[in-house]
């Protein structure tokens, strides 16, 4: 029988049903896929990281490339962890505190800083990414900048734009600021949990500038008529291995200098108390963790820029800081409160310059609990 439309009739077609057994091998082949996709894709993507590497900016909430870097780190490499102190906001990625460690003590160490994270964040990358710390020598930086105002403490009702939204708490703890919906939340929850998903964010951030793929096809050039020109082009990945230089951040910043040539008053800082500190339950629970995993692990308090507070700011500064230094003693965590940093080597706040970071380095070696924790 012919049929002129050229289609075959409606009875001709035949449907495929699969078993239940078929169902379970077709998921369980697709999902085993999706987990074998990161790891193969390690084979394709370069990452050979430069001396004194750090994670580059333009990459700070590529948590897949953290772990990666995590993973290359050698067990005798002692990891420096902490926000953007660490990281070095204000120096070249071979001017930061890592960097004079290696130099005035002779080992190896290792810049495991992301920019842009505070202790809610920084708890959430230790704690989803960071398995890779477990027993090894773990140099912890307590920033205590992010308990200075309830701003910063994440304690506001007002919602707020933060950084790392995908690694605070997203069901266990209620941040006042925080007005991700249920959808966003777990999403975020399930991202960090599973590495196929956090690999898609990887590739997002890398090629295709923090977009989706479709999004990043379809975007214009913000002009009138609108232009496209992803359309046809191929993305074209940011460096892993190195960073890219930038009039924002490092020594070709603007604001690579002391604080006192743009500001020459002092200033007020409300500061929340220890017992009402999102940040500082964060910072302690992040460090029992760490010990838990076996890590070896000190702590270093500060310093903060002494030199920018007036005297009530000063007075409260301190007494949180000894608050701090008991809690750590009790839990019986090696720790080091160094001296505060001469006006010239900050360049804010809590961040020093380059010649900061090295004088820092110089009297953590002379410390004496330092000392020991670095023989063991």
């Amino acid at each position: 029988m012919t049929h002129k439309t050229g289609h075959l009739p409606i009875n001709d077609y035949v449907a495929v049903q699969l078993s239940a057994r078929q169902w379970l091998c077709t998921l369980g082949l697709s999902f085993g896929l999706a987990w074998l996709l990161p790891e193969v894709w390690t084979a394709f993507e370069p990452f050979e990281p430069v001396p004194h590497y750090r994670v580059p900016y333009e990459l700070s909430e590529d948590y897949w490339l953290y772990e990666r870097w995590l993973d290359q780190i050698p067990p005798d490499v002692i990891s420096v962890v902490g926000d953007s102190v660490v990281w070095g906001e204000y120096t070249a990625h071979d001017g930061t505190l890592s960097r004079f460690l290696g130099d005035v003590t002779g080992m190896p160490f290792a810049n495991a800083g992301i920019n842009g994270l505070y202790p809610l964040a920084l708890w959430g990358l230790v704690e989803h990414h960071g398995s890779a710390l477990a027993k090894r020598r773990v140099l912890l930086h307590c920033n205590l900048l992010w308990m200075s105002d309830p701003e910063a403490d994440m304690q506001l009702a007002k919602e707020q734009v933060f950084n790392h939204p995908a690694l605070v708490p997203q069901f266990a703890l209620r941040i006042p600021c925080y007005r991700g919906d249920t959808d966003m939340r777990l999403a975020r929850a399930l991202e960090r949990r599973l590495e196929p998903l956090s690999w898609v964010r990887h590739l997002q951030q890398t090629y295709f500038s923090q977009k989706s793929a479709p999004e990043w096809t379809l975007a214009d050039d913000g002009k009138f008529p609108p232009a496209y020109p992803n359309t046809y082009r191929l993305p074209v990945g940011i460096p892993l291995s190195s960073e890219l230089p930038s009039v924002k951040r490092g020594l070709a910043s603007e604001r690579h200098k002391p604080w006192s040539s743009n500001q020459s008053g002092k200033v007020n800082m409300e500061w929340v108390t220890p017992e009402n500190s999102l940040q500082w339950l964060a910072f302690r629970r992040l460090a029992n963790r760490l010990q838990a995993r076996g890590s070896n692990l000190l702590v270093v308090v500060g310093p903060l820029n002494e030199h920018i507070m007036n005297d009530g700011t000063l007075e409260k500064y301190q007494v949180f800081r000894t608050a701090v230094a008991a809690w750590l003693s009790v839990e019986g965590i090696r720790f080091v409160v160094p001296e505060v940093l001469p006006s010239d080597e900050f360049a804010d706040a809590s961040h020093p310059l380059t010649e900061g970071y090295e004088r820092l380095a110089k009297r953590l070696i002379a410390d004496p609990v330092f000392k020991t924790w670095l023989s063991q």
